[in-house]
């Protein structure tokens, strides 16, 4: 039977690009390995998709609706239903100076930050750039090799999976106590100088509230632990010292 609208499900994917069989993103270590993508700080395994609600491209979500645990899918992504088709208007011509310090520095294929947003350079000459604000991967098609791996049902597999969603950490260190409709959420110390961490503990909370129906209150606990006490080395007895001299 097909996902409803909304199913949490976990999905192993390789996507590529259609005319250059180019990986762009993978879930699997193997797979990432091969390409100049591998991370060894990373963690790879299946992903969080909320099936429907545009938690990943149009053409893979609507996939996805169709499918089952445990299908092996081939979706191919048209631009419409991807990252767009190329729109000319986006690639502009810009003085190289624009780009103050590292004006000298940039190179074709770099990618910059200017005005908000991000671009890739084109072409640079005459103290000009042509600057492509289109993503890299507009206009083209895709193509992504999907397993689907399992469908969340427990309340607690769905805490969990939302809370690795936000917050990159080992299965181990995701620790909390669901009691009734009230969640406890202990969050490891090394999170707690994240950037940005309130905002990704509200975005936990959103999260929680929308798929754990049950969950009314969360409280986040932070414990912090006092450091120990630098051992003291031992004096050499006196008649020791004078032995040494």
């Amino acid at each position: 039977m097909p996902f409803e609208k909304g199913s949490l499900v976990l999905v192993d994917y390789t996507a590529k690009v259609k005319d250059t069989n180019e990986v762009f993103e993978t879930t699997r270590e193997e797979e990432a390995k091969k390409t100049d993508l591998y991370d060894p700080t990373r963690k790879y395994e299946p992903r969080l998709v909320s099936v429907g609600e545009a938690w990943v491209l149009k053409g893979l979500d609507e996939a996805l609706a169709k499918a089952n645990v445990g299908d092996k899918l081939n979706v191919e992504v048209t631009p419409d239903k991807g990252f767009g088709e190329r729109d000319p208007n986006k690639v502009r011509m810009i003085p190289q100076r624009k780009l103050g310090d590292k004006a000298d520095e940039v190179q074709v294929g770099d990618v910059v930050e200017l005005d908000d947003r991000t671009g890739i350079i084109r072409y640079i000459g005459s103290g000009r750039l042509q600057v492509d604000f289109n993503h890299r991967l507009a206009g083209k098609t895709l193509i992504y090799d999907v397993n689907v791996t399992k469908k969340l049902e427990s309340d607690n597999d769905k805490v969990t999976a939302l809370i690795k969603r936000r917050i990159p950490i080992e299965d181990e260190k995701v620790k909390f106590k669901l009691t009734g409709d009230s969640l406890e959420v202990e969050l490891p110390e090394e999170t707690y100088m994240a950037e940005g961490l309130q905002i990704i503990k509200r975005a936990v909370a959103n999260d929680v509230f929308k798929f754990v129906t049950a969950v009314k209150n969360l409280k986040f606990v932070e414990s912090y632990s006092a450091p120990k006490p630098a051992e003291k080395k031992e004096d050499k007895p006196a008649e020791a010292k004078a032995e040494a001299k």
